[in-house]
């Protein structure tokens, strides 16, 4: 079993329901932080399952942290938790920029 392609399917399913509660269950901040987290995490679930079929794991695993980390923090402000989580978001961001540039490396390294 490939973990790194199954954490990136509960990924984006997770990023389709958040999607899917930001247009028809939530409004103002929380629609927007639900449709922000939604589309990060939905785009890095694809590039995980992009980097695990290269074989390259590493970035994959940082796709998919980085982007529950990103999108979680803003699901759960949006579900009324404190907005001090905004402060742990960018940390999800970092991880999903070194994603994407370790891909960058593996693909020079090639």
């Amino acid at each position: 079993m490939n973990m790194l392609i199954v954490a990136a399917g509960l990924s984006g399913a997770l990023a389709v329901a958040a999607g899917a509660f930001a247009a028809h269950g939530a409004s103002g901040s929380a629609a927007e932080w639900l449709k922000t987290g939604g589309q990060y995490q939905l785009v890095h679930a694809v590039a995980a399952l992009f980097a695990a079929q290269l074989g390259e794991r590493g970035p994959g695993w940082l796709f998919v942290a980085g982007g529950a980390v990103f999108a979680g923090t803003l699901y759960l402000m949006a579900l009324g938790l404190p907005r001090w989580l905004g402060a742990i978001t960018p940390l999800g961001g970092v991880a999903m920029i070194a994603g994407w540039l370790w891909l960058a490396w593996c693909g020079l390294r090639r």
